[in-house]
């Protein structure tokens, strides 16, 4: 990537020579080009850069030492990556998640626009009161990431808010912050409770941090997989790989008193999720594990009996299988001889097919026009 601030070489996490998908876009670029147009601009503040992807306007920029504001741990593994990878030294820069304390002054604020209204919606809400009338606030995008509801909630949290032209299916919005504006209150996390007839997560209640997937309701993969929850008993270590807000690995608890649900995603927001879920519904005295981390890449090999799955199949804006993948190449390693992974999936997704390549095997549990259930066993080869 070619920028003001020099030429970088930047890669996604994890690094998969295979992966044709860039580290940067035109959003990415014309931001950038933007800064570097501004006279006047003071870099020498604290500079806040949110949902930078995988680190592309945090390295070009690490010289003035800016505060990365991420919801994903790859996002923040790539974005160290790169650092190293560019020879800068990795605390050149601030990590912080979307939970973490916002920092108390900013003087520039750059936003990545997320595909989550939500997750934006909570981001404004929290860097709102550590911004300043001479705070400088550019967001940045796809054309076809940036809404009216996206320009809305600009103008509704900080202030007056105009959008620029259009460069290589990219756009800018600029923000002038109004500190006498009435902010609307906060809605996140946003607790519901579920519908009955969904097995053991029946009337539960579930809490979503902003940007976990489905936030607002329960998605119809989920639902049927919850109906189809396997019934086993005994000490059954269980993992809810890419846990989300964390109602499948609950279930599964309440369906069998004596298992340990091991909780695991790259999401902070999903990691915040399913420990408020679980605690709330399981009491707080119900032991559970929640690791957040890069899939099973550090989970104990031939230890688990039973992986729950719901696997994305986008990352961001691109359609891909290589997470899903992953996670059955994990999943199939993390198991003992004997344990099962259980996945739901869009039936057109030919799962089925993946899971025969790498088990041997695989079984339909259950199925309707949309969706399918199936169970792959690890045996002995």
């Amino acid at each position: 990537m070619i920028t003001p601030w020099g030429e970088h070489e930047l890669t996604r996490f994890p690094e998969d020579p295979r992966d044709p998908l860039r580290a940067w876009d035109a959003a990415d670029e014309y931001l950038l080009r933007h800064l570097a147009t501004i006279g006047d601009l003071d870099l020498s503040g604290t500079v806040v850069v949110t949902g930078d992807r995988w680190g592309a306007l945090t390295t070009a920029l690490a010289e003035h030492h800016p505060v990365q504001i991420s919801d994903s741990f790859l996002a923040q593994e790539a974005t160290r990556a790169n650092l190293t990878r560019a020879g800068l030294a990795p605390d050149s820069v601030r990590l912080l998640s979307t939970r973490d304390e916002v920092p108390e002054r900013v003087d520039v604020l750059l936003v990545r626009v997320p595909k989550s209204l939500g997750l934006l919606e909570d981001q404004l809400q929290r860097i709102a009161p550590s911004l300043h009338p001479g705070t400088v606030v550019v967001g940045a995008g796809m054309v076809k990431e940036i809404h009216t509801s996206t320009l809305d909630l600009f103008e509704r949290i900080l202030g007056p808010t105009k959008t620029s032209l259009a460069e290589k299916k990219a756009r800018l919005i600029f923000t002038t912050v109004d500190p006498e504006l009435t902010r609307p209150r906060n809605p996140w996390p946003l607790t519901y409770s579920l519908e009955l007839g969904i097995g053991p997560a029946s009337g539960l209640a579930v809490t979503n941090y902003a940007g976990v997937f489905c936030a607002d309701r329960l998605d119809i993969g989920t639902r049927f997989l919850l109906q189809h929850l396997p019934e086993r008993t005994g000490p059954d270590q269980v993992v809810d790989l890419g846990c989300g807000n964390g109602i499948v690995g609950t279930a599964a608890a309440l369906a069998n008193p004596q298992a340990r649900v091991t909780f695991v995603d790259e999401s902070h927001p999903a990691m915040a999720s399913a420990e408020a879920t679980f605690r709330m519904c399981a009491g707080p005295d119900r032991e559970a594990e929640f690791r957040l981390g890069d899939g099973l890449a550090d989970f104990p090999p031939g230890s688990a009996d039973l992986v729950l799955n719901n696997p994305p199949f986008h990352t961001h804006q691109a359609t891909t299988d290589r997470t899903s993948s992953r996670m059955f190449a994990d999943a199939r390693t993390a198991l003992r001889e004997g344990g099962e992974l259980w996945v739901v999936g869009n039936r057109h997704l030919g799962y089925h097919e993946k899971l025969r390549r790498m088990f041997g095997h695989c079984d339909v549990m259950a199925s309707d026009p949309k969706f399918v259930v199936l169970r792959a066993v690890k045996r002995a080869r």
